[in-house]
């Protein structure tokens, strides 16, 4: 019962917030500050979830300026838990064929993020020109997702490079986003679902790299970020056994 009604007030939730926010975003289209601002909305479905969800920012993060930010990709529950710390002015980099569901393909163009087309290789060759020229031109960060899939609880898989080669043309750095593991803790029929912490990490300087390290730096930064979500998740296992 508990997860009928979960999933049915999340339903209604989602469909009203994309409804209203494209009515919203129509008087001001492809602004790039809504991203963060319905990107939080949506963060706040973690309560409806029975989830806890702490997020932790360096002071000095008001002041990144342009920059790639690179977070875990798990499970769908991203859209409430890493949400939570988009930042202004940073708009996301998704498939086009995300235009095409309803309601929240709407919203997903009008607030400014990124749409390439995957599917054709010549077309996907062209993203990272396309990542870099937004950056340099529009003022903007960008969010990427460096495993370009959902791990889907095999942990945090191999970072494909495309977001390292733009930061090193944009001349931006590196903003790695650690989010605890959520994968097979989350149950709609339970009440409470414990906690997850997102943690936004110092930025990695990525100006001493050239284009032929990209490797190097995608490497490094895949290290960084499987320390600190081991971590994370140490200390989120100890705060749910405290809970029990």
């Amino acid at each position: 019962m508990l997860l009928i009604l979960r999933a049915i007030f999340i339903i209604i939730y989602c469909i009203l917030v994309c409804i209203f926010g494209s009515i919203y975003c129509l008087f001001s289209p492809r602004n790039p500050r809504h991203v963060a601002t319905f990107g939080h909305l949506f963060g706040r479905l973690s309560t409806i979830l029975g989830l806890k969800v702490e997020v932790r920012k360096p002071a000095s993060a008001a002041h990144n300026g342009k920059c790639i930010y690179i977070a875990n990709h798990q499970n769908n529950y991203d859209m409430v838990t890493a949400s939570n710390a988009v930042q202004p002015r940073t708009v996301t980099v998704g498939k086009k064929s995300l235009l095409w569901i309803p309601f929240f393909g709407q919203i997903y163009w009008l607030t400014g993020n990124l749409l390439i087309d995957r599917d054709n290789r010549a077309k996907a060759h062209g993203t990272i020109a396309q990542v870099v020229e937004a950056i340099t031109k529009k003022d903007i960060s960008i969010w990427m997702f460096p495993e370009g899939t959902r791990s889907r609880g095999r942990g945090l898989l191999p970072f494909k490079t495309g977001a390292f080669h733009a930061a090193i043309a944009a001349g931006v750095p590196i903003v790695p986003i650690c989010v605890s593991t959520t994968s097979g803790k989350i149950n709609l029929n339970r009440w409470n679902n414990g906690h997850a912490i997102v943690e936004m990490l110092e930025p990695i300087d990525t100006s001493g790299y050239s284009k032929e390290q990209v490797r190097e730096l995608a490497a490094h930064c895949r290290e960084v970020m499987l320390v600190k979500i081991e971590q994370l998740d140490a200390e989120v296992a100890q705060l749910d056994a405290a809970k029990k």
